[in-house]
């Protein structure tokens, strides 16, 4: 039996004990209060997509997407510029895999 990933749903109502979701449509993390994703939010996403990265990639865009509506609704002028939001939401998956995959290289062994 495959195991199916528990999905951090951007859409949940109520946060488990622990978790680090987005309060909406403030968009910060209900737990610690930073703009979400959070490290920690960060942290458990990258593990939970870990075998599907395309599949986070997607979730992280509908929730740009959403985020953009938010708080475009709650203030337009200062929702944030279009750089800033893509890189809380999308940029930072991007810098994690070139990190890993450098980190992967430097641990193999040079071809003879």
């Amino acid at each position: 039996m495959t195991r199916q990933p528990r999905r951090l749903s951007a859409h949940r109502n109520l946060a488990v004990e622990g978790e680090h979701l987005p309060k909406r449509p403030l968009w910060l993390c209900r737990r610690c209060g930073h703009p979400w994703p959070c490290g920690s939010a960060r942290l458990a996403l990258v593990a939970e997509y870990r075998d599907m990265p395309v599949s986070l990639f997607l979730y992280l865009a509908s929730c740009l997407h959403e985020a953009i509506d938010d708080l475009h609704r709650l203030n337009p002028s200062v929702t944030g510029n279009a750089a800033d939001m893509f890189d809380r939401f999308l940029g930072w998956p991007t810098r994690h895999r070139r990190l890993r995959a450098a980190a992967g290289d430097a641990a193999s062994p040079p071809n003879s």
